[in-house]
């Protein structure tokens, strides 16, 4: 043993194989020289009646004077229950957020991470995931160590996209595909909210105690406030009959009126079948929606479309794409074709759907009724259920549709003449029970 000084250090000899000196000042602290002449700082200690032995460094990048330092610190640590040799194994297997997102996405293609509903997620939903964390999440943190993030990490990745530091176009596996990737508010705010899910599924893992996420405060996305002015609707109404007429874009144009006619989701729409349109119970049977099944009344205009388009032996999709038994494709890009150079250029399907119930609203239907008009989870618990679909469903479907059919085709309505009120609306459902859908259309027509 000696004092580990540079003239000590320096002066130590080489041989054949490593050998250990040890500080005499300082218990614990020593120096290790190789046979290559190599030599390092490391602490020596116990811990759980074990002997563990900590490398500092190497001389040269370390002083015996910055290791002495170093060693009573580490030292210290252990005097107080610390084991810094496991800390450092266990920061060396410390992943990474691309690592965690490749476990993430491993077992979300195996149906393993469930949704808000406890369902697997649908391979839709797991498309958009796969391309947040691809082309936001893993740019902006991928590098990090889950361990180490923090919620000011997560705050400013969120700020990135916000300002399109993550605006990229690529090229894409599909002919002719392309990924235009804009960032923007809603992107930001939907990219964190996954994210936030990520590092919850980190925490059933054990890799972090805590999700770092929790209580980021995301911007909110003002695309749900966003419905037609009746006035729009007319103007809708004129640009779908002209995109009829002109034939190019007709197969969409009348998409486009189902989903305004029905509040159903644009993937509804285009994956609906034949088979899923029930014409005696006035409803939508869909085999498949983002709630799973569910049962959706539908008015009078939306069967009567139904009926005319239907020709015989109708089967398989509604509105079918150019190879046999696979669904509309081009509807994003006609969407685009149809309104991309009009004063509703602003809008999506999702405004159309928001409209739909905003309109329900309007003419005093409750939340209720509304959220099973449209699918949402609130009205799930009931719709689960439905095999004969409620009157009063029926009815409100039939009152919100032929107000919305009306506004399209230029009829001038005020919610005063046409909504009914509570009680009416009580007092003609004895009026409205076991009519044929002749005699519904007839007496809505009246009303």
């Amino acid at each position: 043993m000696t004092k580990l000084t540079k003239r000590t250090v320096d002066a130590a000899e080489i041989g054949a194989s490593d050998y250990l000196i040890w500080d005499e000042d300082l218990p614990g602290f020593g120096l290790r020289v190789f046979p290559s002449g190599k030599r390092s700082y490391v602490v020596q200690y116990r811990q759980s009646g074990r002997s563990r032995r900590y490398t500092i460094g190497l001389q040269g990048v370390w002083t015996p004077e910055t290791a002495r330092r170093e060693a009573k610190v580490l030292l210290g640590e252990v005097a107080r229950g610390g084991d810094p040799s496991e800390d450092r194994s266990l920061d060396r297997r410390a992943i990474t957020v691309k690592e965690l997102c490749s476990r993430y996405l491993a077992d979300l293609e195996r149906g393993l991470i469930l949704g808000k509903r406890g369902r697997p997620k649908k391979a839709s939903t797991i498309t958009t995931d796969v391309g947040r964390i691809q082309r936001h999440i893993i740019p902006l943190l991928g590098n990090r160590r889950v361990r180490d993030l923090t919620k000011a990490d997560i705050t400013q990745a969120m700020k990135d996209i916000i300002a399109g530091k993550t605006r990229t176009d690529v090229k894409t596996d599909k002919l002719r595909g392309r990924a235009i990737v804009r960032g923007g508010v809603g992107t930001a705010s939907r990219t964190i909210g996954l994210f936030g899910g990520i590092l919850s599924y980190a925490v059933e893992l054990g890799i972090v105690e805590q999700n770092p996420a929790h209580g980021v405060r995301k911007p909110k996305d003002n695309i749900n406030g966003r419905r037609l002015s009746e006035r729009e609707y007319r103007v809708l109404g004129d640009i779908l009959s002209n995109a009829v007429e002109d034939g190019q874009y007709a197969t969409a144009a009348e998409m486009i009126r189902v989903i305004a006619l029905t509040g159903c989701r644009r993937s509804e729409v285009i994956k609906l079948r034949w088979a899923e349109i029930d014409n005696e119970g006035s409803c939508l049977r869909l085999a498949d929606s983002k709630e799973g099944a569910s049962v959706r009344p539908v008015g009078l205009p939306v069967l009567e479309y139904f009926e005319k388009r239907r020709t015989e032996g109708s089967e398989g999709y509604v509105f079918p794409g150019w190879v046999d038994d696979t669904p509309f494709g081009s509807f994003p890009n006609h969407w685009a074709k149809i309104l991309g150079k009009t004063e509703l250029a602003d809008i999506t399907p999702h405004v159309l759907r928001h409209s739909f119930a905003s309109i329900a609203n309007d003419l005093g239907f409750t939340e209720a009724t509304i959220a099973a008009l449209v699918g949402h989870s609130r009205g799930t618990i009931t719709s689960r259920y439905i095999h004969t679909v409620d009157t009063a469903l029926v009815m409100a479907a039939d009152n919100i549709a032929g107000y919305i059919h009306g506004l399209l085709d230029g009829v001038a309505f005020s919610h005063t003449t046409y909504a009914l009120d509570r009680d009416s609306r009580k007092t003609s459902l004895s009026h409205f029970l076991g009519k044929t859908r002749p005699e519904r259309a007839a007496e809505r027509g009246a009303t």
